[in-house]
């Protein structure tokens, strides 16, 4: 059990410090009960328009995930709080379905999710993704699912039926290869080779998956890049993407202690190339930069990442709206208890 830290919240107007021993980060569930499921983005640099999020924390730990600064508008730390403070939301299949009832829900993709993983653990007994997912094949909506967990094999029929009714595709995440690396970065996350088979029942189920490395943390990541794209190509990836390690906010603060405690003999030589290709900072949080690096070192990586997809002939996936296709709406809402139907349906 991994004891208490946080960095300063921003938000907060007090501030705990411990002058002894430090407590542990014992797990805590808290129940969201607002009225909204869709959260809604216009960000450019990213591919899609709204995004389901069931919960809200992740018990994963991942040091760098971008996401951990949104618990700190929940008054919680965005260090262990958001790996151990785990926010639910009970009521988000019903939430959702209220949501596809609105006449302004045009069946535009949903992307589950965007702020937390959701398969993470505390699904297998809420299930509160897989309940989503069933209003999704209910209503023909179209989903993308990224995460980096085998929990998601448990639902392969169920995800086998949206794709054909709506569709569907899967995005696992495996931003490192060596297993010992990525424990100390992602502690609580499947190996990297686990996650490689899931790609491959992903795959051999029919569903349409492919692998994101990302984000792609310079001078860890990058070494194992074309291992990684390899590999998923032989389990069945269609497509791969990357993204360049972002530190938004606390996540500088979370990331480099991590750094320093479980791999101190690549930190500096890490942390100096991320400074590398953010232009002598951690982080550049300018539309249009903040997924890529830039730079002679990050164009040679993303020349790198472009080149080994073409050989293995996976089709390169980027996070821009620019390459995104519309495609036909499959969505359709279900007929109510003693509604007429239409004659020209």
């Amino acid at each position: 059990m991994r004891p208490l830290s946080n960095p300063p919240n921003p938000w907060a107007s007090s501030e705990v410090e411990y002058f002894e021993e430090v407590p542990p980060a014992r797990l805590e569930i808290y129940e969201d009960h607002t009225r909204q499921i869709l959260s809604s983005n216009d960000s450019p640099d990213l591919s899609f328009s709204w995004s389901v999020n069931p919960y809200r924390g992740c018990y994963h730990g991942c040091a760098y995930c971008y996401a951990r600064p949104t618990h700190e508008y929940l008054s919680f730390g965005a260090g262990t709080d958001f790996e151990r403070k785990i926010v639910v939301k009970p009521a988000a299949a019903t939430l959702l379905r209220e949501a596809f009832d609105k006449p302004s829900w045009k069946g535009e993709m949903l992307v589950f999710s965007g702020v937390t993983d959701c398969y993470q653990p505390l699904e297998a007994s809420y299930r509160l993704t897989r309940s989503c997912l069933e209003v999704c094949t209910e209503y023909r909506n179209p989903v993308a699912i990224i995460t980096k967990a085998p929990l998601i094999e448990r639902d392969l029929e169920l995800l086998q039926e949206l794709g054909r009714v709506a569709g569907l595709s899967v995005t696992v995440s495996i931003p490192i290869w060596d297993t010992e690396r990525a424990r100390a970065i992602e502690p609580f996350v499947a190996t990297p080779q686990r996650r490689m088979r899931t790609i491959e029942k992903l795959a051999r189920a029919g569903i349409t998956v492919g692998v994101n490395v990302a984000p792609m943390i310079p001078g860890l990541g990058d070494e194992d890049m074309p291992r990684i794209l390899t590999a998923a190509a032989a389990a069945g990836a269609q497509y791969a993407g990357t993204v360049f390690l972002r530190l938004p906010g606390s996540v500088r603060a979370v990331f480099e202690e991590r750094l320093r405690e479980t791999l101190p003999l690549r930190a500096e030589r890490i942390l100096a190339k991320v400074r590398e290709a953010r232009g002598g900072k951690l982080y550049n949080a300018q539309f249009g930069k903040r997924y890529q690096g830039e730079g002679q070192y990050a164009d040679s990586t993303s020349a790198l990442f472009t080149a080994t997809c073409a050989r293995l002939g996976l089709r390169s996936w980027m996070s821009t709206r620019e390459d995104e296709e519309p495609a036909a709406s499959t969505f359709q809402r279900p007929p109510r208890a003693g509604q007429q139907l239409s004659l020209l349906s």
